[in-house]
């Protein structure tokens, strides 16, 4: 597959382009990750929750338990301690949902942040870098086909401005029907151009017979 033009002024062209999309997409990963990082840091607040209910209920349910040994009046003592035990699970286990919360929240802003943007620098850039090739691709297979300057030939005749077929004959119709060589390489290379192939010096057109 033929990647880049033949002609150097396009070529750096689209050498250019390439840089630039890889760069555009380098710096949309590296914000995405950078804007993941940043609102994870809020999930801190959530460890920190966690552990302090986690804490909290663990010293209530020591208390409980110390408090449940005393003879006859243990488990009168205890119950407000077994509630604040329970209070205290259920703040680590909101701790702990905030966390998930926010790293789902972190994950998603941060493919968005990243995704969207590559995703129009892809359409933009991708595309027309995919038809280039194919087109190049096709052009330089038929350039190197049994009759295909001829046809290239024909196909700048059909195509191109008035102007431009005139620059290369002042007859180029009836120089492409006596199979004039040098004519004929003139207009496959007018063909080519627009594709961005250059026509090879082993290329040689057909001779053909005059109608």
């Amino acid at each position: 597959m033929k990647i880049y033009s033949d002609f150097p002024l396009a070529r750096l062209g689209q050498i250019a382009a390439d840089l630039v999309a890889v760069a555009l997409i380098a710096l949309f990963v590296f914000l995405g990750v950078t804007v993941h990082a940043a609102i994870l840091v809020l999930a801190e607040i959530g460890r920190q929750v966690e552990q302090a209910g986690t804490g909290f209920r663990s010293t209530m349910t020591d208390a409980a338990n110390t408090l449940g040994g005393i003879p006859l009046i243990g488990d009168p003592a205890r119950a407000p301690f077994d509630s604040a035990s329970v209070a205290g699970k259920t703040l680590a286990d909101a701790g702990a949902s905030e966390q998930v919360i926010v790293a789902q929240i972190a994950v998603i802003v941060g493919i968005v942040v990243a995704v969207i943007p590559i995703f129009f620098v892809g359409k933009y850039w991708l595309v027309r870098r995919l038809r280039f090739a194919r087109r190049a691709t096709a052009a330089m297979s038929l350039s190197r086909a049994t009759g295909g300057v001829d046809l290239l030939a024909l196909r700048a005749l059909a195509s191109r401005d008035t102007k431009s077929l005139l620059e290369i004959d002042d007859d180029p119709v009836s120089a492409w029907r006596m199979g004039e060589k040098e004519t004929m390489r003139r207009l496959a290379s007018l063909e080519l151009r627009e594709a961005g192939v250059r026509i090879r010096s082993s290329d040689r057109a057909p001779k053909i017979a005059a109608a």
